[in-house]
């Protein structure tokens, strides 16, 4: 049976997973390390750069750098939080329908578009370091995301090429890996400091939930 890869698709970063003996084991990507910056690039010279590459020339070609682009995807133009950011952003955000679209070289790609070039990356990063081909993933995604954010990470997926079995809650995920699923009747708080937000989730664990 193939590998199932899980992903935590991240503002800033991202990292992956795979079970290995029963246990999760974090995956080196090719650059040999455990996170990737969630940052794709258009370079000067036409090339496409996803992760530690993209980052590195961030300074230098800021118009063709997309990055936080979690903070976009499933949103509506008229959204608040894409109205700050294309105050703040210094790549070109645009509406394309009741949606976003964001421009990089000379071509305007959705959020899911360029969150499927970090997750292809990611998929051909772990595909070499196992040895086999994976077409199925586990992606999560922050507790408050709304059902259309939800649906635009899983199509993000499979833009890259994987049958994204489910979205996990982040806190859920972080619960899960702290073994809190073998305690039952008890409530956890999970902080989660990321790149892009702080959070607190409540869980409550009952007999065969989270």
């Amino acid at each position: 049976m193939s590998k199932i890869l899980g992903i935590d698709l991240g503002t800033t970063n991202s990292a992956m997973a795979i079970i290995e003996g029963g246990q999760p084991k974090i995956l080196e990507n090719a650059e040999g390390n455990r996170t990737t910056p969630s940052i794709v690039a258009i370079s000067k010279n036409g090339e496409r750069l996803v992760g530690q590459t993209a980052k590195r020339q961030a300074v230098t070609n800021p118009e063709n750098t997309i990055f936080e682009v979690k903070r976009l995807i499933g949103r509506k133009f008229s959204d608040k939080e894409v109205q700050a950011d294309i105050t703040h952003a210094p790549f070109k955000i645009i509406q394309a329908g009741e949606g976003v679209k964001v421009k990089m070289g000379d071509k305007d790609y959705s959020p899911q578009e360029i969150s499927a070039m970090i997750l292809a990356k990611l998929k051909a990063d772990a595909e070499a370091k196992i040895g086999e081909k994976i077409t199925e993933a586990i992606i999560t995604v922050p507790a408050y995301f709304s059902d259309s954010q939800r649906q635009a990470t899983k199509d993000a997926g499979k833009i890259a090429g994987l049958d994204v079995k489910r979205i996990i809650n982040e806190p859920t995920a972080a619960a899960l890996a702290y073994g809190f699923d073998k305690k039952k009747g008890e409530q956890v708080a999970v902080y989660d400091l990321g790149g892009g937000t702080f959070d607190i989730s409540i869980l409550d664990i009952s007999a065969d939930t989270v």
